[in-house]
């Protein structure tokens, strides 16, 4: 098990949006994403899922992409999300930090979407001093069916 040493003020809260909520900012990875679909497919009534990790501010997906569009595709009016304080310093874009979030946001809010993993944002353990894929502070999630 990997764990990670955050700010407290990162994770804002972990709950259910509704899923016309939450606003993307890459595309996905057509392959990836339906063989997440046919996991997800066939759970019985409750299954676990990793939260998608979204700007606490402005509902952008942060990471998650191919978990939003799989629930998304199969139905689902709600996902479970960490809400992020995505303006934090602790947190990058990517290894050179070369996008501006603010422009991340506002491409994603016009619907110009990135590539497929054009973003690898990252978050400062505070333990190692050293930055970590951010998708370490999602949480584990049960998630009704439909």
């Amino acid at each position: 098990m990997f764990s990670i040493k955050i700010d407290n003020d990162i994770v804002q809260e972990i709950k259910e949006v509704e899923i016309t909520n939450i606003i993307p900012h890459e595309k996905v990875l057509i392959d990836k994403k339906e063989v997440l679909k046919e996991n997800l497919k066939y759970k019985d009534d409750q299954l676990i899922i990793s939260t998608i990790l979204i700007c606490s501010k402005s509902n952008m997906i942060i990471d998650g992409h191919h978990r939003y569009t799989a629930l998304k595709e199969l139905g689902y009016k709600k996902a479970p999300v960490t809400l992020v304080n995505y303006f934090s310093d602790k947190i990058i874009t990517d290894e050179k930090d070369s996008f501006s979030k603010n422009e991340i946001i506002s491409n994603s809010k016009k619907g110009n979407l990135y590539e497929p993993k054009s973003t690898r944002h990252l978050v400062f353990c505070n333990n190692t001093k050293s930055w970590h894929p951010i998708t370490l502070i999602s949480s584990w999630y049960p998630l009704k069916n439909k």
